[in-house]
């Protein structure tokens, strides 16, 4: 088992460091682009970050661990919200711009409501289980289509008034492009390793896939998530922080679960169902939060009741096993 821990981190040292040297040579090559802070938030930096996650379901789909895949997607929603942005406005008080309360906050809310009801077959269908299907998955990346022609949309409107400026490296055209395709090949590699040695630990320590799912796996791809917020509230720089990690849920619910369903159907256990269920919970209360003591503000209080919040999450997943 020693020996498969050891590989396990070093799978996700390589996936990490991957999505970090990707992250460089992509926001780069938008910085040089003219792309605004709040748009590079949302879409370069939030897919560069997500992209560990991407790797590792697409990896799990293929072996058909597909219990993995899904409970690295949810562990990772609420390990955004919970963990990373309540640790991020522990150091400083995060304000928000309002486009981010009234429209992306509610977006990434609808798109684990739209997951809610895909996973409800039992429910609504009184089908004999819940499916995530090739469908469902197709509906998902419909939704993420609209979500990056509203990001578009955004720049091209030029809504900057509200947006910090942000120090990006600016690298050559050159060691952009190298550093981009470079880190991709990092993260492959970095996600088989992974994949493979979390399946072996499940197994060796008797945990269910679903269990190392929400838990190692998914806090190990949240990693990136919480560098690149913690760097960007010390720097000032709540735009990048908050967009990242609101970006970073909507991508993982709508593209990554989309194109893991298009590899293999996901079947969704009721633990997996009530999952789902503390992650859309977790996202209204996000949205609420915002409303409470300063308006469209994140303040310390509020973030220790979020780490808070996932201790006793993690808690709960360990007790139930």
């Amino acid at each position: 088992m020693l020996v498969v821990i050891v590989l396990l981190v070093i799978g996700l040292i390589i996936l990490i460091s991957g999505a970090e040297v990707m992250v460089r040579g992509a926001s780069s090559l938008s910085e040089k682009s003219g792309i605004p802070p709040i748009v590079i938030g949302l879409t370069v930096v939030a897919f560069g970050t997500s992209a560990p996650e991407l790797i590792v379901n697409i990896f799990a789909a293929l072996q058909g661990t597909t219990d993995l895949a899904l409970g690295n997607v949810i562990g990772s929603n609420i390990s955004n919200i919970l963990l990373i942005l309540g640790v991020a406005s522990l150091i400083m008080n995060l304000k928000v711009q309002r486009s981010t309360t009234w429209k992306e906050v509610p977006f990434a809310a609808l798109s684990v409501l739209m997951l809610f009801v895909m996973a409800s077959d039992v429910l609504f269908d009184k089908a004999p289980s819940n499916v995530i299907s090739t469908t469902d998955g197709l509906v998902l990346l419909g939704f993420f289509s609209i979500f990056l022609y509203y990001t578009v949309q955004l720049f091209l409107n030029g809504k900057n008034g509200e947006q910090e400026e942000t120090e990006i490296k600016v690298y050559s055209y050159p060691i952009s492009f190298l550093f981009t395709i470079g880190g991709l090949v990092l993260l492959l590699a970095g996600g088989k390793i992974l994949v493979i040695e979390a399946v072996i630990l499940a197994h060796l320590a008797g945990m269910s896939e679903m269990l190392i799912g929400l838990t190692v796996v998914a806090i190990g791809t949240s990693l990136p998530e919480l560098a690149t917020s913690v760097i960007a509230v010390r720097k000032g720089q709540s735009d990048i922080a908050i967009g990242n990690v609101v970006g970073s849920n909507i991508f993982n619910t709508l593209w990554i679960l989309g194109v893991t369903a298009m590899i293999k159907p996901i079947p969704v256990a009721s633990s997996g169902y009530i999952d789902i269920l503390v992650c859309l919970g977790v996202t209204i209360f996000l949205f609420f939060a915002l409303f409470a003591g300063k308006k469209h503000v994140l303040e310390r209080w509020q973030g220790a009741l979020f780490v808070l919040g996932y201790i006793v999450y993690i808690g709960y997943l360990i007790w139930r096993g």
